[in-house]
């Protein structure tokens, strides 16, 4: 019996250590990641002002797991075969979670993607500061206001300070509130503490296309720039053809295959959209775990094991911007010390639940410094 976790962002990581410890002595585990490692993608944008960083927030999966892991890239999945294309061969399983991530959208927008630095990967993190110190003088325009453009923003926009860059920033939104998945007074928050460091926020913004100078927005005005960061939304991974599959609270795209994570449109058992998140996609891993343990050790002769529905129920939110934090636990806003603190605490937290301590430790070395 062979059972195939497929990528090793928050999902597949969580996945793969619930998995180690549930499954039969006689099922293997194999983990496919192109890279080897696991990337806390939601400390990245920290890289564009602390390089120091990179170290921290990137753990070998050898040293936290000890199944197979196979270095490769995943080309395509096929659900009804239970086989996996890879860049080095092929891949049969019995069960599989496909916990690929999402990459950066650019909506066909002529010209964005060829100009513009997405903020996916360390490489992203450490060109967006190098151009951003190579300026003198200027202005950044950072396209679309999430939870990453409004972190980059607030980053760039302490660097500026820190490193004495007369340069403007600029975040753009094409919908009327920065953060608009959120509730409002999280988005209010937010937007107050962006304002507070000299952020420009323009919302209701639409680009409609960019060249090496300027970008065009919907409302037919024009935009120079400087540098140009976009993080104005997410796609399937290559491998599902750019498509984010719509699974239901299962996760189930075929009878063996799972999808777990950013790489699926979740429904959950309450019929409510789960966000493209870190924590849903920890949370939905356990629930797959669970289900692929006990699909392995098997049902009756007529029916499969009854599966565990997910449901998601967020504790809270929390975004850093530059050198605060906004936090929301239940209906209650914070900012300031204890946001931070709480930022602090999740990010630590998580390290060591995937057992990355030596990471965590780090980290918190790295926050207390800060």
């Amino acid at each position: 019996m062979q059972v195939a976790v497929l990528g090793a962002g928050y999902a597949g990581l969580t996945l793969a250590r619930k998995l180690e410890r549930s499954l039969p002595d006689d099922a293997t585990l194999v983990v496919v990641e192109r890279t080897g490692e696991h990337l806390v993608q939601h400390e990245l944008h920290r890289v564009v002002r602390r390089p120091s960083l990179a170290d921290d927030i990137v753990v070998p999966l050898d040293e936290v797991l000890n199944c197979e892991i196979r270095e490769a890239r995943v080309e395509s999945v096929a659900p009804a075969e239970n086989r996996v294309s890879l860049d080095d061969g092929e891949l049969a399983y019995d069960y599989a979670a496909v916990c690929l991530g999402a990459e950066t959208a650019f909506y066909d927008l002529p010209g964005v993607e060829e100009h513009a630095t997405p903020l996916k990967r360390l490489d992203h993190a450490r060109e967006i500061r190098d151009d951003f110190t190579a300026l003198d003088g200027g202005r950044v325009v950072v396209g679309g206001a999430g939870l990453s453009g409004v972190q980059v923003a607030g980053e760039l926009a302490a660097l500026a300070r820190e490193e004495a860059v007369d340069a403007e920033i600029v975040l753009l939104e094409q919908f009327a509130e920065v953060a608009p998945e959120f509730p409002a007074n999280f988005r209010e928050a937010v937007r107050s503490e962006l304002e507070a460091r000299d952020v420009e926020v323009r919302t209701g913004t639409a680009v409609e296309r960019a060249d090496g100078n300027e970008i065009a927005l919907a409302d037919g005005s024009a935009l120079a720039y400087d540098q140009f960061v976009w993080t104005g939304g997410i796609r399937g991974p290559d491998a599902l053809g750019g498509d984010r599959p719509r699974v239901d609270s299962t996760l189930r795209l075929g009878d063996g295959t799972f999808v777990v994570g950013d790489a699926a449109r979740v429904v959950d058992g309450d019929g409510e959209s789960v966000p493209a998140s870190a924590q849903a996609a920890v949370r939905e891993a356990r629930v797959v775990a669970k289900n692929i343990a006990r699909l392995v050790e098997g049902g009756d002769d007529v029916f499969d094991p009854r599966l565990d529905q997910f449901t998601f129920d967020s504790p809270g939110w929390l975004v850093s911007v530059g050198d605060g934090a906004v936090a929301q636990i239940g209906p209650t806003v914070v900012t300031g010390t204890a946001a931070k603190a709480l930022k602090a605490t999740v990010g630590v937290r998580y390290l060591s639940s995937v057992g990355a301590v030596r990471n965590a430790v780090e980290l918190i070395g790295e926050e207390l410094g800060e």
